[in-house]
């Protein structure tokens, strides 16, 4: 009897579950829609409180103003001595006098060098004058006022010549850009001592300051992720980098092979040569992805920073090398620039056991406290509650 009686069970069974299938199909589609919507609220949340909490990587920022100060002065102290054949009156043999290549010159805000190109004396004031700016951005010496003059003589005077430009220039001028919006000056500046001592207050509010600080830090990594990895894409595209001897042939030319023995040792193992080349393409590649792990982070960090090291000595590019690595520091954590200044000043003190180490997460809590050893602004351990303050 209940032989007979299976068939029957199994097609009731079936159409329980066909009657049940469309609300079964509801709630699981409800769920999902749950999910994503609470992941969705969840990034719109974090997105909201890392962009509006606080001011990030102060530390780093205050290191890419130093560093791009410092490639300011650089250039210009090395090019002093042929300042007038390379940008003056002595350069006026290539025609640019006449007729600029770059479009900058012929535009009045940038157009001030090229104005006294021809006068030796007015185009050495300026050339001071612009090295005196340069000092006052790596001291960090009224850099809200400073920085945009200094942005507009830099791009002035680096669009003189278009012979003697890297892709560094480039670089250099769209992240001097992005810092008038940011606050590059909060800490290790001049400034930042001012601060500590008169207070500070922002002439925006608080909350809009904030936020262009840090959407400068988004708009600074998607230019170096996006210079990065469409110059890798593009070097393996390449027959001497896909080849594995595109680092070799730069090295042998008379431009760019400037130290001709450091040249030879480093291409005289051929697998060395292929390492590298191929190397460079990963980690451009790769660097992106690399950033997204603190373990990834430091060996793409590490492995950038030699990247540019090497191009810097051995292709004779130290300020298109230094600017690079200046850019790169915004990766490192605030409380590793707090840790690795807490050593530094251990190392120099009379008494180091009297430098308690920093504690806290400083990016989590922008208030800063005045340091007893250093009159320095540093930052304070955070609080249980995240609020929005004005960097003093």
């Amino acid at each position: 009897m209940s032989a007979r009686r299976a068939p029957s069970a199994l097609l009731s069974e079936a159409g329980g579950l066909v009657a049940r299938a469309p609300r079964a199909v509801a709630t699981l589609v409800a769920e999902l829609l749950r999910v994503l919507g609470d992941v969705v609220r969840r990034a719109w949340l974090f997105g909201e409180s890392w962009l509006l909490d606080s001011k990030k990587s102060l530390y780093g920022l205050a290191v890419t103003r130093i560093l791009f100060g410092l490639t300011g002065v650089g250039l210009l102290l090395s090019n002093f001595s042929t300042r007038l054949y390379t940008f003056g009156s002595g350069s006026a043999w290539n025609g640019e006098a006449a007729e600029p290549v770059s479009d900058f010159p012929k535009i009045w805000l940038f157009g001030l060098f090229d104005a006294v190109r021809l006068d030796d004396t007015l185009f050495t004031l300026l050339y001071l004058g612009l090295l005196v700016l340069a000092v006052m951005v790596t001291i960090g010496w009224r850099v809200k006022i400073v920085l945009p003059v200094y942005f507009v003589l830099w791009v002035s005077f680096i669009e003189m010549n278009d012979a003697v430009g890297d892709q560094g220039d480039n670089m250099y001028r769209i992240v001097l850009l992005l810092l008038l919006f940011a606050d590059p000056a909060a800490r290790w500046s001049l400034d930042a001592r001012r601060r500590a001592k008169t207070g500070f207050r922002t002439i925006l509010p608080v909350e809009i300051s904030t936020l262009l600080h840090n959407l400068v830090l988004v708009a600074m990594t998607a230019q170096v992720v996006f210079v990065y990895a469409s110059g890798g894409l593009y070097k393996a595209g390449g027959d001497p980098w896909s080849g594995g001897y595109a680092v070799y042939a730069p090295l042998m030319t008379e431009r760019f092979g400037t130290w001709p023995v450091l040249s030879d040792l480093v291409t005289a193992w051929g697998p060395m040569v292929t390492i590298a080349s191929w190397g460079s393409i990963i980690l451009q590649i790769a660097f992106p992805f690399m950033l997204l792990t603190r373990p990834t982070r430091i060996i793409a960090l590490i492995g950038i920073m030699s990247f540019h090291i090497g191009i810097g000595v051995l292709m004779g590019l130290p300020w298109f090398s230094l600017a690079m690595i200046g850019i790169d520091f915004i990766f490192i954590r605030d409380r590793s620039w707090q840790h690795l200044a807490w050593a530094v000043r251990r190392a120099f003190a009379k008494d180091p056991s009297a430098l308690s180490e920093p504690v806290g997460d400083p990016s989590a809590d922008d208030r800063p406290v005045e340091d007893a050893d250093t009159a320095a602004p540093v930052l304070a351990p955070a609080a249980s509650t995240k609020k929005i303050r004005v960097a003093r």
